[in-house]
């Protein structure tokens, strides 16, 4: 058998069975669906590779030492089944409690937090802090004097609110960054006038990150409790901000620099107080989609990512990582916040 055979199936395996199931342990659909996702954002992983570990106390309660380890155990070569009881142990210790049915927005940000808190090497907790960073410009006008205050501030997912019909991702987008008005119990304090004063408010984009993270807002607290709209929301495979409305943007966005790939879609199918999760996830290697049900993983086409946009008794997206094209980077200035 020549080399380039030998290497040639090789990678024909991985291609296959390059994808590692997670056993569902005490209701561990939520953070199986985040650690398959983590592992298709491999930055993370690489990030997490280069920390020096030796004297990091072992005591199951280091979130981020526990993510380093069922990570590199996801994409060992070759393939092993993965152990990853250790890491929901360790969020357990952490508050995120085994037993519980959790939302994955929430648990994922706490990730990320217990990355930056837990972390001795905080240069690279800031680096992976940087893959999700989405730098924005808060703007408040006094609608009595005219005055404007503004402020840079970040966030590490771009929670998009959901319309009770059809939505598509680009249209969310534009909704979020539109002006609101704040009036009455929502007036917002004036130094000019030295009072609360109705005024009008907004965000713009400063910087955009290497990996975006788009959380789609689809439960609703009322009355008779939380539910959850199944409505569609159409999202590309490829996203173009050039297409975006340019009111979304500071004077100094570079809009045309920023085109994203779709690389991992958390999808909740069931109820808002009864549900499941699974990811559908691009591989590294042969770029072809997966679908992930805890033990359970498949190769599918992006036709059947396409059915998570939305529709009664369907599993609906609800969270989109979309990876920054390596053609369109450029050197960006230090934003501040």
């Amino acid at each position: 058998m020549s080399a380039r055979y030998f290497f040639a199936c090789r990678e024909a395996v991985r291609g296959v069975f390059g994808m590692r199931g997670l056993t569902n342990y005490c209701l561990s659909c939520c953070v199986n669906t985040l650690l398959q996702t983590l592992s298709a954002t491999w930055e993370v992983a690489d990030l997490l590779d280069r920390w020096k570990t030796a004297g990091v106390r072992t005591d199951g309660r280091n979130v981020p030492l526990q993510l380093k380890k069922v990570l590199a155990a996801m994409r060992s070569d070759p393939p092993q089944p993965v152990q990853h009881q250790d890491f929901l142990h360790c969020l357990d210790r952490n508050l995120v409690r085994l037993h519980v049915q959790h939302d994955a927005d929430e648990v994922f940000l706490s990730i990320l937090n217990f990355i930056q808190q837990q972390m001795d090497d905080k240069s690279l907790a800031l680096e992976i802090q940087n893959l999700y960073k989405i730098s924005l410009e808060t703007h408040v006008q006094c609608l009595e004097c005219s005055s404007v205050q503004t402020k840079s501030t970040y966030l590490l997912n771009l929670p998009l609110h959901v319309q009770e019909d059809d939505n598509s991702l680009e249209g969310c987008m534009s909704s979020f960054f539109e002006h609101q008005e704040l009036r009455g119990i929502n007036s917002i304090y004036c130094v000019q006038c030295e009072m609360k004063t109705p005024s009008k408010q907004g965000v713009k984009l400063l910087l955009l990150p290497p990996i975006l993270c788009v959380s789609l807002k689809r439960f609703r607290n009322g009355r008779s409790g939380t539910r959850k709209l199944d409505c569609q929301v159409t999202f590309p495979e490829n996203l173009d901000f050039s297409g975006i409305d340019q009111e979304a943007f500071t004077s100094g966005f570079a809009q045309n620099d920023y085109k994203y790939t779709l690389h991992a879609v958390v999808v909740h199918s069931g109820y808002a107080t009864c549900g499941h999760y699974t990811a559908y996830v691009r591989h590294r290697i042969n770029q072809s989609w997966y679908y992930a049900d805890d033990s359970h993983v498949r190769q599918v086409s992006w036709d059947e990512v396409k059915k998570t946009y939305g529709g009664y008794r369907r599993g609906t997206a609800y969270m989109l990582m979309y990876r920054r094209d390596p053609r369109e980077e450029r050197q960006q200035p230090e934003v501040s916040g």
